[in-house]
């Protein structure tokens, strides 16, 4: 299977209207996959044919997530090597027939699946999807190079604690410096309130602050995310209702263009940071 190069990659997703997105986070447990899955079951909502790609080889979770771990017969390692077609190894979500999922093969991919691989398999892709979401796995190593090098856009989630928030720096000067992300934004998950108020955690403008990226959208802790991860019901289903499903539907509007507003939680400004003093003087950049 011959690769493409970036130019011909990057016309194939403009001349097919398909927009692909990576989610990447610089720390792991941040809830990346989690948001990927939500994310992509309710762009299906919307009538977007959605593709949710697993590109964290070593640490596959995304089929767990969706509830389709079951149905998996073929994955992206048998697309690439020519064991079977692409449409084979694409899984149909149970409920949300706009959502697919491309299964991750098995670690050993970790040794040989590259950025041509990874460029190789959205462009396929995006002659039949309107959205493909591509699932990076935390870090910088090879299998964050390989899964951005698939996208031209890019969502940087990270959660309001300065470890995360100073990794999320470091990866989002190697989103920028590889060339081919044209947009990045910001997401901000597992936020709690309380927290913010007594300024035991880092508010929302003080993520900005630190990162200077556009804020896409803010996801609060909910223990609801627990519960529907272990049963692999994605909240955006839309049962149960909850303030992170309720975002999680507001985000995908916003990716597909519609201005809708942020809530304002509780973004009070300086006090965790100011506290900080020489620790944030040291970002890594």
């Amino acid at each position: 299977m011959s690769s493409p190069n970036l130019g011909s990659h990057i016309d194939a997703l403009k001349a097919n209207n398909c927009r692909s997105i990576v989610l990447c986070s610089g720390k792991g447990g941040v809830g990346k996959t989690t948001l990927t899955a939500n994310l992509g079951v309710a762009l299906a909502k919307l009538n977007k044919k959605t593709c949710v790609v697993d590109a964290d080889y070593g640490l596959r979770n995304l089929d767990l997530l969706l509830g389709l771990e079951s149905r998996i017969v073929f994955t992206a390692q048998e697309v690439i090597s020519g064991g079977c077609r692409l449409e084979q190894a694409l899984v149909r979500h149970k409920h949300e027939t706009n959502l697919m999922l491309m299964p991750a093969g098995n670690p050993r991919m970790l040794d040989w699946f590259s950025s041509e691989h990874m460029r190789t398999l959205i462009t396929l892709l995006s002659e039949s999807f309107d959205f493909i979401l591509i699932d990076a796995p935390a870090g910088v190593e090879d299998g964050f190079k390989n899964a951005v090098a698939g996208a031209s856009e890019a969502i940087l989630v990270v959660n309001p604690e300065i470890s995360s928030v100073r990794d999320a720096d470091r990866v989002a000067g190697l989103l920028a410096s590889q060339g081919t992300i044209d947009t990045i934004q910001l997401l901000v998950n597992r936020v709690r309130p309380r927290m913010v108020e007594k300024l035991d955690m880092l508010s929302i403008e003080d993520v900005l602050d630190i990162l200077a990226i556009p804020l896409l959208g803010v996801v609060q802790e909910d223990e609801q995310v627990i519960i529907a991860a272990n049963l692999g019901e994605p909240l955006a289903l839309g049962k149960p209702k909850s303030p992170a499903a309720f975002a999680y539907g507001n985000i995908a509007r916003r990716i597909q263009g519609e201005d809708i507003p942020i809530p304002d939680i509780n973004a009070k400004h300086g006090g965790f940071v100011g506290r900080l003093g020489e620790f944030l003087s040291t970002k890594i950049i």
